[in-house]
C-alpha cells in the first residue's frame, strides 16, 4: 500500500492487531531512521505507529458548502459518513471565511432546503432564492443541526495530512488534530477541501491558477460591521436599484477615499445581513498561492490590518459612519483559486461558451466568468471582469467529480476538474452545493454496493438524490 506524499523513501502500511471492535493500529514501516537531519535541507522522520481510529462508508474531507452537502446527502441515503473540517465550524467559506452572499443559488435540492431553513430563522431576506445575504452564525448552527439529524459523524479542528492507497485505490487517510495522528478507512472518499488537499496527497494530477507559476486570482477578506442606522447608508449599500448599475460600489469607494485610503479592491461592496449588521468586501491580496502557508499567513495579516484601518477611517468621517464598529474578521481569508484535481472529464472554456450539454450533468451553472484582477496594477483599471467570455448555461458532468488517477476518490466544489476560465464561473457556492449533493449520493451508492464511483451510473445517483431530498 503506497504512501503518497513525496517522501524520500516510499513506505507501506500494514494492519496491526485489530481488536474486537475492528479498531487497531497502522504501522508505517520503513528502513529504520533516526530523528536527525539527513542533510542541510531535509529531515528524516522516524517510523511511527498510527492508531486506526475508525472506519466509515464515505469519508468527506472539508466541511464547506460542498462538503456539508455531500455528507448530509450520503447519510440521508443511508451511508455511514464521517466529515472532517480543519476549522472550528461547519460551512467553510460561508462561515469561517464570512463570504456572506449566496450566488448562483437558484438550483433545486439542498440549495432550496438551505434557503428555506435559514428563512425560518430570519437569517436571510424574506424573498428570493439567489443573491442573498445570510447570517453566518445562524448558518453555523443550522449546518450542525442538519449533520446531527442525518447521523453524520463530525470532527472539527482536524486536517487531512496523508493519503494511502493500494494500487489505484485510495483506502486510508491520516489526519492531524489535538488527538495526534489518526488513521481512517473507507471505500469512498470525497475531497471538498476547496484547495484539493486530499487529491494532492493521493498523488492526483492537478492544476492551480492560470499557469504552472500560479498567476492566481486574488484572495479577499470580508468583515462584519455594525452601524447605528443602516438606512443612513442606503447610497452605499449593495441592495435595491443602485445594485443593478453598481452605483453603490462607486459611492462606497468615494467614501473610503475620503478617509485618505486607497483600498486594495477597486469595487468595494457593502451588504446588509440583518437590521444594522453589515458585511463588507473591500480587500484584495494579489499573487498568493493557496498552497503556500507562509504567504497566506502574510496575506491574512495584511488584509486584517487594511480593513481595520479603513473602518477606523470611516468612523472618523462621522455622519452616517459615526460609531461604525468592526464586529468580526474571519479565521480563514477567502480563496478563489486553489488546486483543480484532474478528473475523468475537464470542464473547459469551450463548454462555457457553447453551453455544453452532458448526459451525466449534475449541475447547470449560469454565473458569469468572474476573474478578479490578478495584480494591484490591473485592479486600477478593471477590478474584475470576464475577459470577453460570454456564458451560456452549461453542464458540469459527474465525470468531472471523479478523480482520473485514483479510484475511490471524488471531488466537489471548486477543486473539481476544470480549466481556469470555467472554474471562474462554476466556483460559486450554489454550484458547489449541487456538486456536493451529487458526489454524496454517488459515493453512498458506490460504498453500499461495493463499486467504485466511476462504475455507478448517474441514473442511480439521481435516484439516491431523490431519496435524500424526501428526508429534507
Amino acid at each position: 500500500m503506497k504512501k503518497l506524499h513525496n517522501l524520500s523513501r516510499r513506505s507501506f502500511i500494514r494492519t496491526a492487531g485489530l481488536g474486537a471492535a475492528g479498531i487497531g493500529a497502522l504501522t508505517l514501516t520503513r528502513d529504520e531512521v533516526s530523528a536527525a537531519p539527513v542533510d542541510a535541507a531535509s529531515f528524516s522522520e522516524p517510523a511511527r505507529v498510527v492508531p486506526l481510529a475508525g472506519t466509515a462508508e464515505v469519508i468527506v474531507c472539508g466541511a464547506g458548502p460542498a462538503g456539508v452537502t455531500a455528507a448530509i446527502t450520503a447519510a440521508r441515503v443511508g451511508a455511514k459518513v464521517r466529515l472532517f473540517e480543519a476549522h472550528g465550524a461547519l460551512g467553510g467559506v460561508w462561515t469561517s471565511s464570512l463570504l456572506g452572499y449566496l450566488l448562483d443559488f437558484n438550483k433545486p435540492g439542498f440549495n432550496q432546503e438551505l434557503v428555506r431553513r435559514l428563512r425560518e430563522r430570519d437569517a436571510i431576506p424574506p424573498v428570493g432564492q439567489d443573491g442573498l445575504c445570510y447570517h453566518p452564525e445562524e448558518m453555523k448552527v443550522l449546518l450542525e443541526e442538519l449533520c446531527t439529524a442525518a447521523g453524520v459523524k463530525v470532527q472539527l479542528h482536524t486536517r487531512v495530512a496523508a493519503a494511502y492507497r493500494e494500487g489505484r485505490v485510495l483506502t486510508t487517510i491520516v489526519t492531524e488534530s489535538k488527538s495526534g495522528r489518526q488513521a481512517w478507512r473507507a471505500p469512498v472518499f470525497i475531497d471538498t477541501t476547496g484547495d484539493g488537499d486530499l487529491g494532492a496527497l493521493a498523488d492526483c494530477e492537478f492544476e492551480i491558477g492560470e499557469a504552472k507559476d500560479c498567476p492566481c486570482q486574488p484572495m479577499s477578506m470580508n468583515v462584519l460591521l455594525m452601524v447605528k442606522d443602516a438606512r443612513a447608508l442606503k447610497e452605499v449599500l449593495h441592495e435595491g436599484p443602485a445594485a443593478k448599475n453598481e452605483a453603490d460600489k462607486l459611492a462606497l469607494l468615494r467614501e473610503i477615499r475620503r478617509t485618505g485610503i486607497e483600498p486594495s479592491y477597486g469595487k468595494p461592496t457593502l451588504f446588509r445581513v440583518r437590521d444594522n449588521l453589515l458585511l463588507v468586501m473591500m480587500n484584495h491580496e494579489y499573487g498568493v498561492n493557496a498552497t503556500d502557508a507562509a504567504a497566506i499567513s502574510a496575506a491574512t495579516m495584511r488584509a486584517r490590518g487594511e480593513l481595520n484601518q479603513i473602518v477606523r477611517g470611516l468612523r472618523k468621517l462621522g455622519g452616517a459612519w459615526d460609531g461604525v464598529q468592526l464586529i468580526a474578521t474571519p479565521e480563514q481569508i477567502g480563496i478563489r483559486d486553489g488546486r483543480r484535481i484532474r478528473g475523468r472529464y475537464i470542464v473547459t472554456k469551450d463548454d462555457v461558451v457553447t453551453g455544453a450539454r452532458q448526459d451525466d450533468a449534475v449541475v447547470r451553472p449560469t454565473f458569469p466568468v468572474d476573474i478578479h484582477a490578478m495584480t494591484a496594477e490591473g485592479n486600477k483599471t478593471s477590478p474584475y471582469g470576464g475577459r470577453g467570455v460570454k456564458v451560456k448555461p452549461y453542464d458540469v458532468p459527474l465525470r468531472a467529480l471523479i478523480a482520473k488517477d485514483v479510484d475511490g476518490l471524488m471531488m466537489a466544489g471548486r477543486c473539481i476538474s476544470g480549466d481556469f476560465i470555467a472554474h471562474a464561473s462554476y466556483r460559486v457556492t450554489g454550484n458547489s452545493v449541487a456538486m456536493g449533493e451529487a458526489a454524496g449520493a454517488v459515493a453512498a451508492v458506490a460504498a453500499q454496493t461495493k463499486r467504485a464511483p466511476h462504475d455507478v451510473p448517474w441514473s442511480e445517483g439521481q435516484v439516491a438524490i431523490e431519496k435524500a431530498r424526501r428526508q429534507a
